[in-house]
Formats: structure tokens, sequence, C-alpha cells
């Protein structure tokens, strides 16, 4: 199984808009521009299976450009975590990908989540009559918390987080697991989560976070669940690649935009 990490900042990105103008402007904080790391677009993944069917978790409005820049030319299903703007803002980018795979792409998400994208993006889930993809087309799937869905080669488990006042989706792969945008896990979603020897999970920032998971927050995780390997995700301006490096306890690691795990599982 490969992973690889379209991008893995918070939801305005790293730097944010704003601060000086010039070849570094925005908005850094504590991370250092000069660390090419550092520069993160919004949180996505595309995980793949032993067959090569690629199963994309969230497109962000940096979905065009994360595709090109890690050299991927198309995914065969998405899974929307949960319907903030960092996480589906790339939605109409997938016509794109209807037009390599010739099809509707499948597309994963919880009724609450696909009522809001046929709130949001009305035009994409009108009937299609083809042949032609001038804009996105779907072959909807309902999913819940708690479901396993087979895809060649591929077996996801979903599982339930909370995000502060609203719920997202975490989803594990064998002894892998990705968390997004989660602030508490249940008993039950933490019980699902044993056994897991790679986690790529929320770590926004130092400071405890009304909806984002925090440093010791997650290894307190880690250290209950006996995680072998964690990479941070939907990291925030006050997380310097460099200082995370030097200063997290060993397997423990900040991601960057365009990373791959090559898992044995």
């Amino acid at each position: 199984m490969k992973v690889t990490i379209l991008g893995c900042g918070g939801s305005a990105g790293v730097p944010m808009i704003g601060g000086e103008e010039g070849p570094r402007t925005g908005i850094w904080g504590a991370c250092d521009p000069a660390e090419p790391r550092n520069r993160r677009t919004r949180s996505s993944v595309v995980i793949e299976g032993e067959g090569g069917f690629r199963l994309l978790v969230d497109s962000g409005p940096d979905f065009r450009n994360q595709m090109l820049n890690c050299g991927l030319s198309h995914v065969h299903a998405v899974l929307y975590t949960h319907p903030h703007s960092d996480h589906i803002g790339g939605l109409d980018e997938l016509r794109a990908i209807n037009r390599v795979i010739e099809t509707p792409l499948p597309l994963l998400a919880t009724p609450d989540v696909l009522e809001e994208l046929r709130l949001r993006y009305a035009y994409a889930f009108a009937p299609w009559k083809g042949p032609e993809f001038y804009r996105p087309v779907f072959d909807e799937h309902v999913v819940q918390s708690g479901e396993t869905v087979t895809f060649p080669g591929l077996t996801a488990r979903i599982f339930e987080q909370r995000h502060g006042r609203v719920a997202s989706l975490g989803v594990r792969c064998g002894s892998f697991a990705y968390s997004t945008d989660v602030e508490t896990l249940s008993d039950k979603s933490l019980s699902l989560l044993e056994g897991v020897q790679t986690w790529i999970v929320d770590c926004f920032q130092y400071e405890p976070h009304p909806a984002h998971a925090w440093l010791e927050r997650v290894l307190e995780w880690r250290e209950r669940l006996d995680v072998g390997h964690v990479i941070l995700t939907h990291m925030g301006p006050e997380m310097d690649y460099q200082t995370l490096r030097q200063t997290l306890p060993a397997g423990v690691e900040p991601a960057y935009d365009g990373m791959v795990l090559d898992l044995q599982d």
C-alpha cells in the first residue's frame, strides 16, 4: 500500500494570506519561510492499494496543483470526511478525473455530508446525460461510521471522530489509519484503531484547540494505542517543520506536502 500526502496544512494553509508583500509574502507564524516543507496546502491524501486502486480522501481547494505536484494523474474514488470548505473546495476539479477514468467517479460520504455537497454544488449532482464530462459526475455511495468499504485490493474501515461542533470520518486500511480534523475520539473509535502501526493524525498546534487535536493529545493517543509511527497533519503556522523534527519523540514526525509512505500490510 502507498499513501501520498497531497497536503498537510490547516484550513488557511501555510503561509496564510497577509503579511508583507514580496517573494516571501504571507503570515508564516513560527514557520521558517526558507524551509520548503513549511509551505503547506490543505490536508488530503491518496491511499493506493496493492492492485493500484486509489482512494482520494477529501478534495480541498488546492487539489489540482496537489495532483500535478505529486505526479498523480487520477484516482478511482473519493471519500469526504466532512463538509468544511478546506476539504471539499476542489470538488469541481474532479471533472478532470472523470475525463481520465472515463466514468462517473464513486463518491462516498455520510448522508449529512452528501446533503451539504448537493446544496453547495447542485450542478455536479444533476442528472448526467453523457457522454462528455463538462462538469463533475459522481456515483454516490452513502457510508456511515462503523462500516467497512471494499475496493479492488483495498479495504477501508470508517470510524467517527469529533471535530468541534461537527462529526468527521476517519479511515483505517489494514495497519494504516488517517485522522484529519479530529479533536475527540470515543472509546469505540479508539478501539477500532488498536493495532494501527502508521497513523496520520490532525495536530494543528501545540496548545489545546476546540476543534483540532494538539500535540499533547496526539502523544497521549499514541501512548494509549502503542502506534509505532505517527505523522502529524493539518498543521498550522506555529508548527515549524525543523523544530518539530528536532523535538518530537522517536516515531513521531511532521508531514510535508508530497510525502509518500510505502507501507507493508
